[in-house]
């Protein structure tokens, strides 16, 4: 948790891939086809509670939200659905503060929060 805020102090973006060091930063992947995984991811992304979809390009699997922080930050979102294989799709996420300073980790934060969301709602898709 520390090294997050002090990574934070200097970067203001955090991103999710296959090939993060971090074990919380890879890409979640779950046995759905890519339309069927853009339509739940989608549906479950409009009705989380302080996130606003500002909009959604379905032949690129792109899905643009942005979150108001308490201390009135503006974080930008990108959610990336992709189909890996035919009844395979992985979701990965890009967040960014707007502003110069550092995110004190909250880029990290809300990659978790996405996560944890898609992963409950969709549990019995989930794969490793």
């Amino acid at each position: 948790m520390l090294k997050r805020v002090l990574i934070g102090l200097i970067r203001s973006h955090e991103h999710t891939s296959d090939r993060a060091k971090d074990p919380k930063l890879k890409s979640h992947y779950y046995r759905l086809s890519k339309d069927r995984a853009w339509e739940e991811v989608s549906s479950i992304l409009k009705k989380m509670k302080g996130y606003k979809v500002l909009h959604e390009v379905q032949n690129v699997g792109e899905i643009v939200m942005e979150k108001k922080t308490a201390v009135g930050r503006t974080m930008d979102i990108t959610i990336q659905v992709v189909g890996t294989s035919p009844g395979s799709t992985a979701v990965d996420i890009y967040s960014a503060s707007r502003g110069s300073l550092g995110d004190l980790g909250a880029n990290y934060r809300i990659i978790q929060e996405i996560y944890s969301v898609l992963d409950r709602k969709l549990a019995s898709y989930k794969t490793s």
